[in-house]
């Protein structure tokens, strides 16, 4: 058998997926053993998240089952869902959208595959590139393309702070302004691995090189406002001719039923709908009826504001706090700068220190984290970060404070034996 092109691409696993993979078999096969997963990326189980989400499906079986889950329906979603989203939307933040400005379909991670396919690639004038206004971002996004070189991300500029455990990336808008094959822009924000959120002034300067390219600026506001506002200060999303904004509801607790939506002008929005009636039809109807009764009802802003939001605050400021108490402070590490998400990001800014080096030597040791190279679009040949592109790893916040503790631990002694010459590094060129 032969794959295409395309075909091979497609068949091929980005590398996050590849260590979540090799996760997954590692813990399959070795019954007994305890294993430390600190590079999850599922929210956290939250009881009280998790009864609410369960009483509304219960509520949707019973009133809309039939008609849900016994017939097709329409490929922008179903019609009480895009009416309770224009009705939210306009009303939290003074939008002026209608039905024609959204659509629902199976994940936010598919709209953005779409929205891909539509706007970037070989075109009647030129060929033109997704573009990451600044990596790291989610891995995922690699996986978006159906073109081996399809996607571009533009290296950020590097701000360390004064107290020397602490660090933040900035856009690098003149790279941006400069390239002449973007056909889409997308970031995650707050993003995924780093947690920063995108400013308002940010945002808007994304937009003016948008306008200046005449391409969309697409924004995945998966773990931001309105839900699940995953951040210490939530920005709310943008309203703007030129931007696509993308909403889930996996991390709000739902990541196994696959619904996001996004908004935005009705030529970026019709496009899609046409592409979901050719690939999928639509996306799952019983969740829509779920998220539906939990907009209209008001229950989803309760939830995020009375458990979402401070429970991952509470966390970010325990796990930072370990952190901070734990890894050696002989070694040279800093974390970036966050303002919420799901997520640690660590950077060992030291010669000897390696990622993939690291997570070969912590699984030896039981635990899991994700190296960071993976959320870089080259880091093999970065122009302006060197090495730095293989000096981090991303830690998650969500497993329990036992399992952090411990796989804290675990961390902080690998970083020592490695600083200290007792474990035997590869040397990379």
């Amino acid at each position: 058998m032969k794959l295409s092109r395309t075909g091979t691409k497609m068949a091929s696993l980005s590398g996050l997926r590849g260590i979540m993979e090799d996760i997954s078999t590692a813990m399959e096969g070795s019954a007994g053993t305890r294993w430390l997963n600190l590079g999850v990326g599922n929210p956290a189980a939250i009881p009280e998240v998790g009864d609410t989400w369960r009483r509304l499906t219960e509520e949707a079986l019973t009133a809309s089952f039939e008609e849900a889950s016994c017939r097709y329906g329409p490929s922008r979603g179903l019609p009480r869902l895009v009416d309770a989203i224009v009705d939210y939307f306009n009303r939290r933040y003074g939008w002026d959208i209608g039905p024609r400005n959204v659509v629902v379909g199976p994940g936010s991670q598919m709209l953005a595959f779409i929205a891909a396919a539509l706007f970037t690639g070989p075109g009647e004038h030129r060929d033109s590139t997704l573009v990451l206004p600044m990596i790291p971002d989610y891995t995922g996004y690699q996986g978006l393309m159906m073109s081996p070189r399809g996607i571009a991300g533009v290296e950020p500029l590097l701000r360390t702070d004064d107290n020397g455990r602490s660090f933040r990336y900035l856009f690098d808008l003149p790279a941006l302004r400069t390239r002449t094959d973007t056909g889409l822009m997308l970031l995650s924000t707050p993003g995924n691995p780093t947690g920063r959120c995108a400013t308002p002034d940010e945002i808007r300067d994304l937009i003016s090189v948008a306008e200046a390219h005449d391409v969309p600026l697409m924004v995945d506001n998966a773990y931001g406002a309105p839900f699940p506002g995953i951040a210490a200060s939530v920005t709310a999303p943008v309203r703007h001719d030129r931007v696509l904004n993308c909403f889930s509801l996996s991390k709000a607790g739902m990541p196994g039923e696959r619904l996001g939506f996004a908004i935005g002008d009705e030529k970026y929005i019709s496009p899609i709908v046409s592409f979901l009636a050719n690939a999928v039809l639509h996306a799952p109807q019983l969740v829509q009826s779920v998220l539906a009764g939990a907009l209209e009802s008001g229950v989803i802003d309760s939830m995020v504001e009375s458990t979402i939001g401070p429970f991952y605050a509470q966390r970010r400021k325990f796990v930072e706090s370990l952190l901070a108490e734990t890894l050696p402070t002989d070694v040279s590490w800093r974390l970036h700068a966050s303002d919420g998400g799901m997520f640690i990001w660590i950077w060992v800014d030291e010669d000897w220190f390696d990622d993939l080096q690291m997570y070969r030597l912590l699984k030896e040791r039981g635990v899991f984290v994700v190296p960071g190279l993976h959320f870089f679009t080259d880091p093999e040949h970065s122009t302006r970060l060197g090495r730095h592109s293989r000096q981090c790893i991303r830690v998650s916040i969500t497993p329990d404070p036992a399992t952090l503790s411990a796989g804290i631990e675990v961390i902080a002694q690998t970083l020592h034996d490695l600083h200290a010459g007792k474990t035997r590094v590869p040397v990379y060129l």
